[in-house]
């Protein structure tokens, strides 16, 4: 028995390496490969993997683990900010699915019962799907992405009344006092789990870690993930949640990013599984003999949740484009749709055809979505830009806040209030220079609005929206937003309607830049580089290579824009161990250049002490170095000075040497 396990993990991972590869090639996203080689390999396949339930074991790891590293991604006091979105954007949502799935499915069987069920089906969408998606593209902290999630947590915890009220449906009646009670219950273990994240676990992480033992910390990690999932699925919850809750509180401690550094390469092979076990419910025969009947399904499936997930965003006051992208992102059949039919099969409100239409439908969604997803920054584009929606966007903002910049002239806008957004608009205004903020966030509008704040909500992807905020008279435009396909067409718009304007994007990932740069983009910064340039920058520093050769060396990167680290020559030094009795002191280098105004005067001509405060304590010249210089030594190119002096006076010797300032002291 054991070595049949075996062999059917050695084939799933095969042929999902195989198929993944094979897709890859052809740009294809990974999670349909491994929905593919689950339909080749399942029973209804090629049939060479029969062992389905152990699969769907490890599959539900798979998911139990995803859930614990998004957790780990949020905190609990984002997830507070996000509860409007998860209680009144995930009610509505799941409400409207109900009630409209209800509705189109009474057409066909005549029972309310049976279409309410199906309604309760649909209206749950897939977790493990959505969230790889959006982190793969970098999404999981946008505007849609959070929205997104928000709805997710709440069909999580949907899953337990649905459960509860299956039985109902199927006439057997149920225990209101039941319910009620196992709803309590549920509610009760979140906030003790919740309560716990500023107790118990950061003591006792704090404890493990002490002892320096990795392989306790990971196990203690896992048995924190896999525990409490385990304890909320007790109380009526599902596993998922759980696993999601346990990430909350480990994201409160310190030790959270190695908590995820050391569970992602599990989390990835889990997950394959997941998404492998699903291709393996698909019988293949079933569909193509019942192919029209299955594609109307889906047809169905995706009309109603794309129309009930773009809806709901809208009316808690979401962004036209952002609550469109949500309705695509959310418009398949959720994994734990599959838990509730066999509820439903068990209390005899499915029957064995229905099952199979359900199975069909809902796994050709699943395939379906990445690619729907991919394109969901066109569709809602064009949709957006329909004079139908744009008039419901109109009628909706009415409820919004009212303002507009003014007729302001050569200012900057802002689009996004997050920290780099607040932090330039800081500076800026200490500056003096006139700058107008655009937010999509509502509740951010009116709380910045109170404090002066020249901001005003809109969403920066509308060509009327910007031409609002003066786009055609505005000097620089900084995106600041985490949404890489919305800063894209904001490029793209500002710089065909202003094509003088400077434009610099903030994004998160180095593999955005061309493109951005190809749109019309000025400078590009891409966080992840960024911090490695402020690494390189500062070990180099610390191994004395001259302050402007570093400089120089970042600055040719970013002009670039980081498209290539150009070789540029840094001296060998051996000037890294510094002397006791300058401890005290600030060092740095200075690399005379061929070019440089210094090359061919005296230490004396310089008159460096005098003007700067800053003392050349060695001079190399090749592989000689020359120890307290005498001041009729001339400088020559290639020499590397040695730089003692306090800090602001070091920096003012540097401006000093890379101008003609010393030349006018000499005569002086």
């Amino acid at each position: 028995m054991e070595s049949e396990f075996l062999k059917s993990l050695v084939i799933i991972f095969g042929a999902s390496a195989m198929v993944v590869f094979l897709f890859n090639r052809m740009k294809i996203p990974s999670v349909v490969g491994f929905l593919v080689a689950g339909v080749i390999i399942g029973p209804y396949g090629i049939g060479i993997v029969k062992d389905t339930h152990s699969v769907e074991m490890l599959a539900e790891v798979g998911v139990i683990l995803l859930l614990f590293t998004i957790g780990i991604e949020f905190s609990i006091a984002k997830l507070t900010k996000m509860r409007k979105a998860v209680l009144v954007g995930g009610g509505l949502q799941v409400l409207l699915t109900i009630t409209l799935a209800a509705a189109a499915s009474f057409y066909v069987t005549r029972d309310i019962n049976k279409s309410v069920f199906i309604g309760f089906l649909i209206a749950l969408s897939s977790t493990a799907i959505v969230l790889k998606l959006l982190a793969e593209k970098g999404e999981t902290d946008s505007p849609h992405g959070r929205m997104m999630l928000g709805i997710l947590i709440f069909q999580d915890i949907c899953v337990v009344p649905l459960m509860l009220l299956t039985p109902a449906l199927s006439g057997e009646g149920i225990n209101i006092m039941s319910v009620l009670v196992k709803i309590g219950n549920a509610a009760l273990i979140i906030a003790v789990v919740l309560v716990s994240a500023s107790w118990f676990v950061p003591g006792l992480l704090h404890q493990i870690v002490r002892t320096r033992s990795r392989e306790l910390f990971i196990t203690t990690i896992i048995l924190l993930c896999f525990g409490i999932a385990l304890l909320t699925s007790k109380f009526g919850l599902s596993l998922a949640l759980g696993a999601f809750l346990a990430g909350l509180i480990i994201s409160e401690s310190e030790y959270a990013h190695q908590a995820m550094s050391d569970l992602l390469p599990f989390k990835d092979s889990f997950i394959g599984l997941f998404f492998v076990s699903v291709g393996m419910l698909m019988d293949t025969g079933y569909i193509s003999g019942n192919f029209p009947l299955i594609v109307t399904a889906v047809i169905l499936i995706f009309g109603i949740k794309i129309f009930t997930g773009t809806l709901s965003p809208l009316l808690i006051g979401a962004p036209l484009r952002a609550s469109i992208y949500t309705g695509i992102g959310l418009s398949q059949i959720g994994e734990f749709s599959f838990v509730l039919v066999i509820a439903g099969k068990a209390a005899g409100i499915v029957t064995g055809d229905f099952y199979q239409v359900f199975l069909s439908s809902s796994i050709l969604t699943m395939i379906v979505t990445p690619f729907i997803v991919k394109a969901a920054p066109l569709i809602s584009g064009w949709m957006v830009s329909r004079q139908v929606m744009q008039r419901i966007d109109r009628i909706r903002k009415v409820t919004e806040p009212e303002g507009r910049p003014g007729k302001r002239q050569k200012h900057v806008i802002i689009i996004g209030f997050g920290l780099n957004g607040r932090n330039l608009a800081k500076v800026l205004k200490e500056a003096r220079i006139s700058y107008a903020v655009l937010e999509m966030n509502s509740d951010t509008v009116r709380k910045m609005k109170k404090k002066g704040e020249p901001i005003y909500y809109g969403d920066g992807t509308s060509k009327e929206i910007l031409h609002k905020m003066n786009i055609r008279t505005a000097r620089m435009l900084v995106i600041a937003i985490s949404d890489p396909a919305s800063a894209r067409m904001i490029v793209s718009i500002a710089r065909h309607e202003n094509p003088d304007i400077y434009i610099i994007v903030r994004t998160r990932y180095l593999a955005e830049v061309e493109d951005l740069i190809a749109l019309g983009a000025n400078e590009v910064i891409p966080e992840e580089f960024e911090t490695s340039v402020e690494i390189f920058s500062r070990v180099l520093h610390y191994y004395n290579v001259p302050r402007n050769v570093v400089a120089d060396y970042t600055q040719s990167i970013r002009k670039n824009s980081y498209n290539v680290l150009r070789t540029v020559g840094l001296p060998r030094i051996p000037l890294a161990e510094r002397y006791e009795f300058l401890k005290d002191m600030d060092t740095d280098t200075y690399l005379i250049k061929g070019s440089s105004g210094v090359n061919g005067h005296t230490i004396k001509d310089l008159n460096l002490r005098a003007e700067t405060g800053v003392t050349i304590m060695a001079v190399q010249r090749g592989d000689r170095i020359h120890q307290n210089p005498s001041p009729d030594l001339a400088l020559q190119s290639g020499d590397v000075l040695l730089l003692v002096g306090r800090g602001k006076d070091i920096n003012k010797a540097v401006e000093y040497l890379g101008s003609d300032k010393f030349i006018a002291a000499k005569y002086h």
